[in-house]
């Protein structure tokens, strides 16, 4: 076993440090960078090792939720307070909440932990305003970050991330990231967000499937964005980099434990179909929450076996889609038997998750039952979908009859764009 790191070989060096990695999945960047994991060691399980001294002399406040685990699976608020010389002020919890009671949409109340004796902090949905206020409230001069993301723009927890950088600039607090791997790998891909259209799934202009570590995500938000957000500039940032990590495989190579994010992402191949099919939430589709197959399973009671056929027909590299029934036991058609496909990964490198989910819609939309999800709460942009895709550019394209490869021709030189200004915020070959 190699030596415990110091704190100066744990943080992230300058991007002037840094060597660019390929940045397309492609045959080359997979010759390059091997094709598996063989051992990641996590940002949370080098600090650790290192008895989590680049805590120590600080008042801590955690942001984390079931997923902040070490490689044992013993979550690290555990550890940081077992390790008896850190001083954390508290726990702060997001959507589903720290310890993961709660459902989509939903939160833990502000509580005591039972295990530790920490306040638990109440954080989803707080603004940076309104984190800050929590933040003061703890009196922290830390901010810890730990969760793992699923590398899509619409997953609540990195909106969580970017408003508590803001809150810590503002309260005047270090902002550390115990990074994770990205579990669908390095590609771009995806329209960019749109400032008409932003919300909880989408604040800021990125694009849907990112492509980076969360602690490469907050290195781009704290170059590209927090300048943009009053005078304050960028909050002082360190990430507590991974070891061994290939940053062009997926969940399934890590040997990482899988720990749910949430209730609904119960498996790494949810995560590898999220980034498109998560597109059904803003359909009549269920996207097969209530089963146990969330997100691979796709239907409505309308849909026949000629989905699936239509589906296979198109040839889309690295997946198949299984004729399928299913009936939700929650959200859409409740105890109603459905009709569509599961969605099989076949080749993780070759599958697109965002432009298989549009050749859904589009196949979808051949059916007279099809529907786009409207919100009677929002009467000024009404469609879920246009929140999901960062504009009304997809939908008005599928309803005007575009296919699949021409709605996804028109976002290329957005994520283009994108992949270029990334470049320097990368900290894996």
């Amino acid at each position: 076993m190699s030596p415990a790191p110091s704190r100066r070989s744990l943080l992230a060096g300058s991007a002037a440090a840094l060597s660019a990695p390929l940045l397309a999945d492609s045959p080359a960047a997979a010759a390059t960078t091997g094709s598996d994991d063989e051992y990641v060691v996590t940002g949370a399980d080098a600090a650790a090792a290192d008895g989590w001294s680049v805590l120590r002399g600080h008042r801590v406040g955690v942001i984390s939720n079931p997923t902040g685990v070490l490689r044992d699976t013993r979550h690290v608020v555990d550890s940081m307070a077992a390790a008896g010389h850190l001083d954390i002020a508290g726990v702060f919890g997001p959507e589903h909440g720290f310890r993961g009671s709660a459902q989509a949409g939903d939160a833990e109340p502000e509580t005591i932990d039972p295990r530790t004796g920490l306040t638990v902090y109440d954080a989803y949905g707080a603004n940076a305003t309104k984190m800050a206020e929590l933040f003061t409230k703890a009196g922290v001069d830390t901010v810890v970050f730990d969760i793992q993301d699923v590398g899509a723009r619409f997953y609540t927890y990195i909106w969580t991330m970017y408003n508590a950088m803001l809150a810590a600039r503002t309260v005047g607090a270090r902002f550390l990231v115990l990074d994770r791997p990205n579990p669908i790998g390095r590609r771009a891909d995806g329209a960019m967000m749109t400032a008409a259209y932003t919300s909880g799934v989408g604040l800021k202009p990125i694009i849907q499937q990112h492509g980076m570590s969360v602690g490469e995500l907050a290195r781009y938000f704290n170059g590209e964005l927090l300048p943009l957000e009053g005078t304050g500039g960028e909050v002082e940032l360190d990430v507590v980099r991974m070891r061994g990590w290939n940053p062009y495989s997926f969940a399934q190579t890590s040997g990482l434990p899988w720990v749910p994010p949430s209730p609904n992402m119960p498996t790494a191949d949810t995560a590898a179909v999220y980034a498109g099919t998560c597109y059904f939430e803003g359909t009549n589709l269920s996207e097969g929450r209530g089963t146990t197959r969330p997100f691979e399973f796709v239907g409505a009671p309308y849909l026949d076996y000629h989905y699936s056929d239509r589906l296979n027909e198109l040839g889309l590299a690295g997946v198949e889609f299984r004729e399928a029934y299913f009936t939700p036991t929650f959200n859409k058609y409740v105890n109603v038997n459905c009709a569509g496909v599961q969605v099989h990964v076949t080749d993780l490198r070759r599958f697109r998750p965002i432009l298989a989910a549009v050749a859904m819609l589009v196949e979808a939309k051949r059916y007279g039952a099809f529907a786009w999800r409207q919100d009677s709460w929002d009467t000024v942009r009404p469609f879920w979908i246009d929140k999901l895709s960062g504009s009304p550019r997809l939908r008005q394209m599928i309803d005007a009859g575009a296919g699949a490869a021409e709605c996804v021709a028109a976002w290329e030189d957005e994520a283009g764009a994108f992949d270029r200004t990334r470049r320097k915020y990368l900290l894996y070959r």
